[in-house]
């Protein structure tokens, strides 16, 4: 393996894109220049007519933001509560009135904030600091904050430290008579308890963060706004909201997992032990394991068990396994979840999540450590480490270093690595010299297009590593520079990463260069408001192609994605449609038989935006949106790795 001492890095700072692009509209980008061996083979062509289909009302991608309830006492705001006694993490008792006619707890508290917490849920974790923050604002106005674990399988040790970690002053507890008084249903839920152990507010924090977005800051502030109000006497404002977070089980107390000793020996139900311990080691055990991308372990019965309404959630509402297509394939990395296996899921929960027998546990799954690639030959790191803050919206982080060859090498395997897995959104590889001393902006925008052009390789939750197939190859050409971009998602504590990746070379010129190029453009101008917004792009084939692979790329407002070919009979086909398109898994999609196309024949690729108010992702919905290379700008690519056909 090289010396990456040899590497010359240079790094520069996150800076705004200015497209200027002049193609015009419902043409195509030029091909990538990782594609120059093969770039006569692509074309630029007038698109064909748009006949529109039944994907004109795609389904966009599944999001949950904090929602206002307008029937509060249905939720039980406005009852008495119980004067719950309950112990914290060192064994002293308190209660959940605490006011002044209480007779434990200190007394003379004016409210108390339960704050459900979950140390391996990924929105209990963002949104802690932000939970800090305000028990040290509001301890000096007569507020006790109370965090309740909810999780079974967390350890105290790990409660404490976590709420340690933040400066998180509270009484930490993990008493079951709490969570039964109080019904969570998430856990990220917060409620506000008045000295007369009426029950004021329960709801989110704030909306900064949902399932599937997170926003530069918060904008409304559910929680300080209902202390505010109880503090003054006033009836509060908003007095119930929904709390997207990992989702819990009806609370029934500490029995909620006991199932009957007929039903756990019942054949026909299936156990942890029997049937389901396998299917989450195959359909989820590759994120959702010590030292994945997952935010929390699924290994054992006592993991799952702690993630039993989560698990309900995500299978009724068909996000997880993430696997966004519908149709076309098959796939080599289909994530999809079989019919039957989502059922056995289902019945094991609604039969109370039996263990069964241990005898019939499967062997455990072992994962490798290291590179999945085996040994590169070449390792190239991200030049400097970078803090990824506790929270906020991150700019995208960018880094060049140049490499040392001065021949073309070929590459049949490649491996992205993230320094820190929980915070890293995706790290995308580009062919790519950094700007020139005396090069202007336009021609150096000119030259690269700020992600058009250039692509190399990628690193998304649950895709990190590629091996081509025996006599396949990319280059990498002489004394080639490397750009990383890094996007960060910070998630509740501050943390290092320093990304890198791995490239393991052929002996010599291959049989196939693989190619990676795009469907693209930057004519984009989407309309404020507007939520089914269709752009389309393409690119011709003037020679014979094999295409092997897709990866579509929006940003948040993006809501579907297909990918189709017109041949020269003026047939079509549908190759890749995804009608919930997620900015949060930028899948490369591949094909276990690669397609071969006749020469003529355009790939056509559309793409819808949301850019309302009903987007709960979209950062500025009163704003037109240009291209641009950050979160909040949009994009249209339609990446595709291909190869003429021999």
């Amino acid at each position: 393996m090289l010396d990456p001492s040899a590497l010359v890095p240079r790094r520069l700072a996150a800076r705004p894109f200015l497209a200027t692009a002049t193609l015009a509209a419902g043409l195509v980008a030029a091909p990538l220049a990782g594609a120059q061996s093969a770039e006569d083979a692509l074309s630029v062509a007038a698109l064909p007519a748009d006949t529109g289909d039944a994907a004109e009302s795609p389904e966009g991608p599944h999001r949950e933001e904090a929602r206002v309830q307008y029937r509060p006492r249905e939720l039980g705001v406005g009852l008495l509560l119980p004067d719950v006694h309950f112990e914290d993490l060192a064994g002293e008792e308190h209660c959940l009135g605490g006011g002044s006619g209480s007779d434990c707890g200190g007394g003379g508290h004016k409210a108390t904030v339960v704050a459900l917490r979950d140390v391996g849920c990924p929105l209990t974790r963002k949104q802690g600091p932000a939970l800090a923050r305000l028990a040290g604002e509001y301890a000096g106005r007569g507020v006790r904050f109370v965090t309740l674990n909810v999780n079974p399988a967390d350890a105290d040790a790990d409660f404490a430290k976590s709420n340690a970690d933040l400066g998180l002053e509270s009484v930490a507890t993990r008493s079951e008579a709490l969570a039964a008084a109080l019904h969570p249903r998430t856990t990220t839920e917060v409620f506000v308890v008045d000295a007369s152990r009426t029950l004021r507010f329960r709801g989110a924090l704030d909306d900064q963060y949902g399932i599937g977005f997170t926003k530069p800051e918060a904008t409304q502030h559910f929680l300080a706004a209902a202390l505010d109000d109880v503090l003054a006497d006033h009836p509060v404002r908003v007095a119930a909201t929904t709390s997207p977070g990992c989702a819990l089980d009806e609370w029934a107390g500490p029995a909620v997992a006991a199932v009957s000793a007929d039903a756990a020996g019942d054949a026909a139900v299936p156990t942890w032990h029997g049937q389901v311990s396998r299917i989450v080691q195959d359909a989820c055990l590759a994120c959702h394991r010590e030292g994945g991308v997952g935010p929390f372990g699924l290994a054992d019965y006592d993991e799952a068990l702690g993630r039993k309404g989560a698990l309900r959630y995500v299978l009724e509402n068909d996000v997880m396994p993430p696997w966004h297509v519908k149709g076309g394939g098959p796939w080599t990395n289909d994530r999809q979840l079989a019919d039957a296996d989502r059922e056995t899921l289902l019945a094991w929960l609604d039969a109370g999540c039996p263990e069964g027998e241990a005898a019939e546990a499967p062997r455990p799954r072992v994962f490798p450590d290291g590179w999945q690639i085996g040994e590169p030959d070449l390792v190239i790191d991200n030049p400097e480490p970078y803090l990824v803050p506790a929270e906020g919206i991150v700019e995208y982080q960018y880094a060049w270093v140049e490499t040392p060859y001065d021949e073309d090498k070929w590459v049949e395997a490649i491996e992205v690595q993230p320094g820190a897995n929980q915070v890293v959104h995706h790290v995308l590889v580009f062919i790519e010299e950094p700007r020139q001393p005396g090069e202007d902006g336009r021609r150096y925008n000119r030259r690269f297009q700020g992600g058009l052009y250039g692509y190399f390789a990628a690193y998304v939750p649950g895709q990190a590593a590629i091996v081509y197939p025996e006599g396949h190859a990319k280059k990498l050409p002489a004394g080639a520079w490397l750009k990383f971009q890094v996007h960060y998602t910070p998630n509740g504590e501050e943390v290092l990463d320093q990304s890198r990746i791995g490239l393991r070379f052929a002996d010599g010129p291959p049989a196939v260069e693989v190619s990676t190029s795009a469907a693209s453009t930057t004519k984009l101008s989407i309309p404020a408001g507007e939520d089914n917004y269709k752009v389309r792009t393409g690119i011709k084939f003037d020679k014979p192609a094999t295409l092997a692979a897709f990866s579509p790329h929006m940003h948040l407002r993006g809501k579907a994605y297909r990918y189709e070919l017109f041949y020269p009979d003026e047939s079509r086909e549908v190759l890749l449609d995804i009608p919930r398109y997620d900015f949060n898994w930028q899948t490369m999609y591949r094909l276990e038989t690669p397609k071969e196309v006749p020469a003529g024949t355009m790939l056509v690729c559309s793409a819808w935006y949301d850019n309302s108010a009903d987007n709960p992702a979209n950062p500025a919905p009163e704003k037109e949106v240009y291209f641009g290379e950050q979160t909040w700008d949009e994009m249209m690519i339609g990446y595709f790795e291909w190869w003429p056909t021999p």
